[in-house]
């Protein structure tokens, strides 16, 4: 039974031809040609059954045969808020195994001891856009680019909101807990990771001004790629919808 072939096109309902990155694999490693079955992901919630009509040198043109439409394997929104690290590897790898586990949102925040400051958000989106396809998920993440902590603290959001820090002076209560105990309505959340120096107290206070949840992830100390996982982990595992 020949392997099913998944590739990512936003609108595909509305266009008739891969993109190009895509169109290259399809031709030059898969070697598709007229009459093969492809699957597309439009991103949105739904794989297209769809069929390729065209093979030229560059071009690799479909037609759409069924829509199928899927279900999230998780509630509301999950939005994930990190720091990046100082090396963009470990950020790399988490955005690509949070986006095979499942959440809908990554931003990147510019924290007092945040020891990167840039971040080149075209190739986290291309590992995204990978894992997407690898792991067969019919919503593409939305990657933000980064912005100053105050920023992003300060903008009204949805639903339940968690920062997590390691200060003992500030209660925390579990993260999972939390998340367990937050209405049905309440399925939406975002959730603050800091860098590896924490955030600091007046930021952990600023966010608790805007309504953030001061939150534990356990009793280890993790690093923040760790965290930012175990945190998306945990939002899925407390709004499974299936």
């Amino acid at each position: 039974m020949k392997e099913a072939r998944y590739f990512y096109v936003p609108h595909a309902k509305e266009l008739q031809e891969l993109p190009q990155d895509e169109a290259s694999h399809a031709l030059r490693v898969l070697r598709l040609k007229e009459g093969d079955e492809i699957f597309l992901i439009d991103g949105d919630g739904c794989f297209h059954r769809a069929e390729v009509t065209l093979a030229s040198s560059k071009h690799c043109c479909y037609e759409i045969k069924e829509s199928i439409p899927q279900q999230k394997t998780w509630l509301g929104h999950i939005h994930l808020a990190m720091a990046p690290t100082k090396m963009m590897e470990r950020v790399e790898w988490m955005a690509e195994k949070a986006t095979e586990i499942g959440f809908d949102e990554l931003s990147f925040l510019d924290c007092r001891f945040s020891e990167r400051k840039v971040v080149k958000t075209e190739r986290v989106e291309r590992i995204v856009v990978a894992a997407v396809k690898q792991s067969r998920k019919a919503w593409m993440p939305k990657v933000n680019s980064i912005c100053s902590y105050a920023d992003f603290v300060c903008v009204p959001r949805k639903g339940a909101k968690y920062i997590a820090h390691c200060y003992d002076e500030i209660p925390r209560q579990d993260l999972y807990d939390c998340l367990c105990k937050s209405p049905s309505d309440d399925s939406d959340v975002t959730i603050l990771i800091g860098p590896e120096g924490d955030f600091s107290i007046e930021e952990v206070q600023m966010a608790m001004q805007h309504g953030y949840i001061p939150v534990s992830l356990g009793q280890s100390r993790l690093r923040t790629e760790t965290a930012c996982l175990y945190a998306v982990m945990m939002a899925n595992l407390s709004q499974r919808s299936l």
